[in-house]
């Protein structure tokens, strides 16, 4: 599965507005000036969305399909409303999911052991544990990582023939909660890419 997803779809129009709640007039293809956006472009169906709430930020999981198969679009609505987002074919997605087991495993072992973050201690990169994932031209990047605000994990995707990186990153708090939704969509869709 080369390119799963297509660049922004306008935030206008959809449901990852700034005020969190999904358009008025429900699902359009169409955005507030009448063309049509790129999902409708380029045949994508939505069979499935989950929305998660973890400390300022929201999470939607998108389950969508296109000429090239299934795969899960994972964005990131900051408090400010800034939106990141990642793609990821669901046999990415079930290996993702594991990762998250062992990256959350690994941080309540660090909550027990050594406490909540310490400004005055923090590693030099603040990386705390790495882990990375290729599926097909893509890359994933797993950091699990500690700076002044807290704990989070930052999950990168890169084209591995050039092009911008996107990431979004994941309170460690929230890690169970994500790996859980992502498995409840796993479940009902399964793990096989097709197309």
């Amino acid at each position: 599965m080369s390119d799963l997803g297509s660049g922004d779809e306008g935030i206008s129009g959809s449901k990852y507005n700034a005020s969190g709640m999904e358009g008025t007039s429900g699902r359009s293809d169409f955005d507030s000036t009448g063309k049509a956006q790129a999902g409708a472009q380029q045949g994508e169906q939505e069979l499935a969305t989950k929305m998660l709430q973890i400390q300022s930020k929201r999470f939607y999981l998108d389950v969508k399909q296109n000429r090239r198969g299934r795969f899960i679009k994972v964005a990131e609505i900051g408090a400010d409303g800034r939106r990141s987002q990642v793609y990821l074919a669901l046999s990415t997605a079930a290996e993702f999911r594991d990762h998250l087991s062992t990256f959350s495993d690994y941080y309540a072992s660090l909550v027990k052991f050594t406490g909540p973050p310490n400004p005055d201690n923090l590693p030099e990169d603040g990386k705390l544990k790495s882990e990375m994932m290729i599926k097909d031209n893509r890359r994933y990047y797993l950091d699990l990582k500690e700076n002044a605000r807290g704990r989070f994990l930052r999950v990168s995707q890169t084209i591995t023939r050039g092009g911008p990186r996107s990431q979004i990153a994941i309170p460690a708090q929230g890690m169970i909660e994500f790996r859980d939704a992502l498995t409840d969509l796993l479940e009902e869709f399964g793990t096989n890419d097709g197309g």
